[in-house]
């Protein structure tokens, strides 16, 4: 009896029938017929992906804040700079990093006779790459371990000195294009007197700032802020640190400013620094919603 030929057309036909089959019993598949990925169980595609940053890319961090603003901050000992003093102290020194589209930074310092002060800023975009997590959230969260690890107080925040307080009006008022201004605390004044608004001397150079200079939540900087105060003794004098981190959208901002004093008897002025700090990041946070 002759064999009955192979017919390739119905075992394919047999063959698509059965995977047919198959995937209607373990309802693998789709609404539109596609096979799911097995890591999401399907539902990726019904979910909207998390919300985009505000930004995309970052500034230039030593250009970001005005050459005036930086000229207030480190005020010298009464002598003028040169033009080319001038750039070298105010233009900044950046920081080398490797993408400068997720971050940037710049450093100023100014030495005088009276001691030394450095303004630092640190500018991260931050990106989420969870697609349920936004890039606003995800910066949130790297805001509230910077919140936590400076141990700031809960609670509602206090209103921001620099509208009022006198220091602060009279700093501006001081400073100038030839980089003199408020006379550094430590510095000698006529007749021996400590300048006006000074603290007096202190035996006890550990104490911390109180009141409306204590470290605190700031209301109305960005969409979150907090402010930091520290004084720390070192062999070699005393030095008080000023820390302002601010969030915007997907961008914290990580500004610090310090000043350095030979004299250990002449404290750093807490509420000199915090004004001029607290005044810098909200010109950052202005220039960065620019």
């Amino acid at each position: 009896m002759p064999r009955k030929s192979f017919v390739p057309g119905a075992a394919l036909v047999a063959a698509a029938a059965l995977a047919v089959g198959l995937t209607g019993c373990t309802g693998g598949s789709g609404p539109d017929g596609s096979g799911a990925d097995a890591k999401d169980g399907g539902a990726a595609s019904s979910n909207p992906a998390a919300e985009p940053g505000r930004y995309q890319t970052l500034p230039e961090a030593c250009g970001l804040p005005s050459r005036s603003a930086i000229r207030g901050m480190l005020p010298g000992d009464g002598q003028p700079l040169s033009d080319a003093e001038a750039d070298k102290v105010y233009g900044g020194q950046a920081d080398i990093t490797y993408d400068t589209d997720r971050r940037v930074g710049c450093r100023w310092t100014r030495e005088t006779t009276a001691g030394t002060r450095h303004i630092g800023l640190d500018i991260q975009r931050v990106v989420s790459y969870d697609g349920a997590v936004s890039d606003d959230d995800k910066a949130q969260g790297i805001y509230d371990d910077k919140e936590l690890a400076a141990q700031i107080p809960s609670g509602a925040g206090s209103p921001s000195p620099t509208a009022s307080s006198p220091s602060a009006s009279k700093d501006k008022s001081q400073d100038n294009d030839k980089g003199t201004g408020a006379v550094p605390n430590g510095a000698s004044s006529p007749k021996g007197k400590a300048p006006s608004g000074s603290p007096s001397p202190t035996s006890d150079p550990s104490a911390e700032p109180s009141g409306s200079t204590a470290p605190r939540v700031l209301d109305g900087l960005a969409d979150a802020a907090f402010l930091n105060d520290k004084l720390v003794t070192a062999d070699s004098g005393v030095h008080r640190d000023v820390t302002v981190v601010f969030r915007t959208s997907n961008v914290i901002v990580t500004l610090t400013y310090d000043q350095w004093s030979t004299d250990k008897t002449m404290l750093p002025d807490s509420q000199e620094l915090q004004d001029k700090a607290r005044s810098l990041a909200g010109d950052l946070a202005d220039n960065l919603s620019e």
